[in-house]
């Protein structure tokens, strides 16, 4: 900075005899600064190498191995199947239309798939076997059937669901326009917009639907929707930028589908995410995948603290004695480079002392020192883990909480919607002041531990948590955005959710529920406007009760909580059918309270009427009917048959039959509610 307002003083005081030397010092000083950071980029690699590896086993898919629902994200549409034990993209068991799906099977933690120091690939082997098959529930003759294919993909991050149809649920340019991604397809669609070469084709896309290698899986003798099972070994040798793809139904074939040199540098990040994505369009077709195998090493080097990434950045005026130790100590340590370094600094002062002299000859005074400070650069982290944001952060991604962004709010804070560096949407819950201030939100230690609780827990029906930002004077909250909004909407508002996607979300929610319980956590906020929904309407919990009771047993305050869960997940459900909200204004007094109304209706025998009427005739009303059952179960007194939430799952699933219902409702119901831990308001009143 001292340089430039001297060259600056040099052309407003004219050229002159000293400007020409001052001129020339400045174009050796850059030429020389050039050659340094060449020097010291090249020695900031020169350490060891070493090799960072992967493997991923999977034999199948059964919820009896832990280690499914924990490795495994899945989005949109996907579904492990129960009964197959294999992953199922789109889930077969869902009654609704499954054209246009799109889903996604993703590892949960990244890989690392890039150096970014040389830009070298990391070399990989995967295999996977999979099978396409038409599903029992769709309607309808022959050329219904079918679908657009499987794809091994390799993507950014694990919150994206491609687009449905031809896209394979692989590619979604909502996020970003230079949205990395890496996919090897098993096309069992044609389409010539893509150039696709016919119905039954591999193909590689790098960052584009249209391949940039088609392979006719025909003439190796494999048809990918004949219903049979199919592996495919995919390998990948990243130093010399190779690959090989086998594909076969029995054994390992001998001759590759395809073997060439392909440069995946350009789109990849250093991590990366792995797993399979697969969609449907006009047509329908059940993308199975029953076991996956991977293995990655890539090589990184060694890197050791360096004194220049400190110092010799910090532009200062130092005495030539100061630089020479300096520069004595680094070449006891590098005695490859300091020569170069020590004269490269002697230099440096040297030209800063004549530009001073110079300057000060032209009536120029300097008295004070400047100092340029590098920016701060962060380690590269995993792009999936939770972590803390700054307020800067969060203020740049709502655009100063502007009202324009703004979803909604509730007792405890203000949502958000933001839009986060790397170009993917998020929601933020900005905790009021109220709250903070209040008996419950005054431990800020125990809020923290309790949202990164919640933050480790992963689960297809749980909103993840991307982070929090906690400063001073906020508390904030980041969670995935879902474009679709929360259920209340949909509920409540403008047109009528059909009832197949009800039960969906019913089911989706109990799920999430179960898996909380069983990890001894509880949610602590249940409500409509606690669930979101997804680009394929599946339903994800978020929204958590970060709330605290004043007891100190964390394991009563658990079981408690827990409880009030199933009470307010019955009120969730008596919602879900009816279509109104648990206290409606809008109708007359006798039906206000939706727990007394349906309560009545069932000592009648008139259940019928709780259900949602504009749904018309395309409900079931014999589920509907058992989804209210299953509604006031839940809202039953503990000590008289209120369940838990994997029976709840059990129920909703028809492996269970459903306890019979008191023929007069309880006497008195007395449940703790979720919010405050204390019993409140219609849930706590006696029955008149």
């Amino acid at each position: 900075m001292a340089k430039r307002d001297c060259r600056s003083s040099g052309f407003a005081a004219g050229f002159s005899r000293h400007y020409f030397v001052w001129w020339s010092s400045l174009v050796y000083l850059l030429a020389l600064i050039q050659f340094l950071v060449l020097v010291n980029s090249s020695a900031a690699t020169s350490g060891p190498v070493i090799n960072v590896t992967k493997h991923i086993s999977f034999t199948h898919f059964s919820l009896d191995d832990p280690r499914v629902l924990s490795d495994v994200k899945l989005l949109g549409s996907a579904k492990f199947s129960m009964e197959k034990s294999v992953i199922q993209i789109p889930d077969e068991s869902e009654a609704f239309d499954l054209r246009h799906q799109a889903g996604r099977a993703i590892y949960s933690s990244p890989v690392r798939l890039l150096d970014p120091y040389t830009h070298t690939p990391a070399s990989f082997q995967t295999t996977f076997s999979f099978q396409f098959s038409n599903s029992s529930n769709v309607d309808g003759d022959g050329p219904s059937h079918g679908g657009s294919g499987l794809t091994f993909i390799i993507v950014p991050d694990e919150f994206t669901v491609g687009r449905p149809g031809p896209w394979l649920g692989m590619l979604n340019d909502a996020c970003q326009e230079d949205y990395k991604a890496v996919g090897v397809e098993f096309d069992t669609r044609q389409n010539p917009e893509f150039g696709d070469p016919n119905d039954n084709h591999v193909g590689i896309n790098l960052a584009s639907i249209v391949s940039t290698k088609a392979i006719d899986a025909s003439h190796f003798g494999v048809f990918l929707n004949d219903g049979s099972v199919h592996r495919a070994w995919i390998t990948y040798d990243g130093p010399r930028r190779w690959m090989d793809i086998y594909l076969g139904s029995d054994g390992h074939p001998s001759k590759p589908v395809f073997s060439g040199s392909l440069d995946l540098s350009p789109h990849l990040n250093e991590y990366m995410f792995i797993g399979f994505s697969a969609s449907t369009g006009n047509k329908t077709q059940i993308h199975n995948v029953l076991s996956w195998n991977f293995s990655a090493t890539s090589q990184a080097f060694l890197r050791f603290p360096s004194e220049e990434t400190c110092e010799s950045k910090i532009t200062l005026r130092k005495s030539e004695a100061a630089q020479s130790q300096t520069t004595q100590k680094r070449s006891n340590k590098e005695p490859s480079s300091s020569f170069f370094i020590f004269i490269g600094v002697a230099v440096l002062a040297l030209a800063t002392m004549i530009g001073f002299i110079f300057c000060s000859r032209r009536g120029r005074n300097d008295n004070s020192k400047l100092t340029a400070i590098p920016e701060k650069t962060q380690r590269p982290r995993p792009p999936n883990k939770p972590r803390r944001f700054t307020l800067t952060e969060i203020s740049s991604a709502t655009r100063a909480f502007s009202e324009t962004e703004m979803l909604g709010s509730d007792a405890r804070g203000v949502y958000y919607r933001g839009k986060l560096s790397n170009g993917c949407q998020v929601a933020i819950k900005r905790l009021s002041a109220e709250f903070l201030n209040s008996q419950q939100g005054l431990d800020r230690r125990r809020l923290l531990k309790e949202i990164g609780a919640m933050s480790r827990v992963r689960h297809p029906n749980l909103v993840p948590i991307r982070g929090w930002c906690n400063d001073n004077r906020e508390m904030m909250i980041v969670y995935d955005f879902y474009a679709n909004g929360s259920l209340d909407k949909w509920l409540f508002g403008a047109g009528v959710l059909p009832w197949t996607r009800r039960f969906k979300v019913i089911n989706d929610v109990a799920e999430a529920l179960s898996f909380l319980h069983s990890k001894q956590l509880a949610h602590k906020n249940m409500k409509t406007s606690s669930v979101f929904l997804d680009v394929s309407f599946r339903a994800v919990l978020g929204d958590f009760g970060m709330v605290l009771s004043a007891t100190d047993s964390r394991r009563f305050e658990s079981a408690i909580s827990q409880t009030a869960d199933v009470f307010e997940f019955g009120i969730f459900v008596l919602e879900v059918v009816s279509g109104r909200g648990r206290l409606d204004p809008e109708v007359e007094q006798e039906e206000r309270d939706l727990v007394d109304f349906a309560w009545r209706m069932h000592v009648k025998d008139e259940k019928v009427k709780v259900v949602d009427g504009r749904m018309g005739s395309l409900v079931n009303l014999e589920q509907a009917i058992r989804a209210l059952d299953i509604g006031l179960l839940c809202t039953l007194n503990e000590s008289k048959g209120r369940p838990k939430m994997e029976e709840v799952v059990e129920f909703l699933s028809m492996d269970k039959q459903i306890p019979e219902l008191p023929a007069c409702r309880p006497v008195s119901l007395f449940p703790y509610n979720s919010a405050t831990g204390l019993c409140t308001g219609y849930s706590c009143g006696p029955f008149k």
